[in-house]
């Protein structure tokens, strides 16, 4: 079975999302979940620097199912 995926629970108005539901963590603010994928990883995910800001991503492969939303 798949692993389930991260999904985004809230966003700014500008599209930054700034909430996420972790399977097995709850929710979780986007530095908490860097810190926690640049800690000890999370299968699936990275994380990138845009404009000084740390972004949560997956990682990139053929499948749009596993794309953050």
């Amino acid at each position: 079975m798949a692993a389930k995926k991260i999904t985004v629970i809230r966003e700014t108005t500008t599209g930054l999302n700034t909430h996420f539901d972790v399977p097995g963590h709850g929710e979780m603010t986007r530095g908490q979940l860097a810190n926690q994928i640049e800690r000890v990883g999370i299968e699936g995910y990275h994380v990138r620097r845009v404009e000084g800001r740390r972004i949560i991503a997956s990682n990139p492969d053929s499948s749009r199912d596993n794309n953050l939303d």
